[in-house]
């Protein structure tokens, strides 16, 4: 510059440390050691949050897929039921449709089938969950549907 003023950065001067010889001492290895444990001490808080959240996600799924099952059977047994008029038949019919569950466990009740009116088939299941370091537990999935009888 012009009136003898020049700025100085590291390494622009004979005498200053350079990033060079910075690298190549104890200075480094220390801030490398640092940043493992700080990478170390993240993962630590954060890998349990995630593992919960995926295994939440898959309890969650268990579930809808569940209910989905038994809305199905619910109306494959109800469509049953409007036809025949027989719940005997209808029953069969939605533990059929409700198979990848357990059969046994699904309860089921229907109303009667009059010609022309509203006909109804429940379904219930017992629905088990765990979730790991929070527990198990059991809801119990309902569901209803309506078809007129006679067609």
């Amino acid at each position: 510059m012009e009136d003898g003023w020049a700025p100085v950065f590291a390494g622009a001067h004979p005498s200053s440390p350079t990033l060079a010889a910075i690298e190549g001492g104890a200075v480094t290895a220390i801030n490398k050691r640092q940043d493992r444990g700080a990478a170390l001490v993240e993962m630590a808080i954060i890998l349990p949050v995630l593992v919960l959240l995926i295994l939440g996600m898959v309890e969650f799924s268990r579930g809808y897929n569940a209910r989905i099952t038994l809305t199905h059977a619910t109306r494959e047994g109800v469509r049953v039921l409007a036809i025949t008029g027989d719940s005997t038949t209808a029953i069969a019919a939605t533990k059929a449709a409700v198979m990848p569950l357990d059969p046994n466990e699904v309860s089921i009740i229907t109303t009667a089938c009059v010609e022309g009116d509203p006909t109804s088939l429940t379904a219930s299941y017992p629905f088990s969950y765990t979730i790991l370091f929070f527990g198990s537990g059991t809801i119990t999935l309902e569901t209803t549907a309506v078809m007129r009888c006679g067609g």
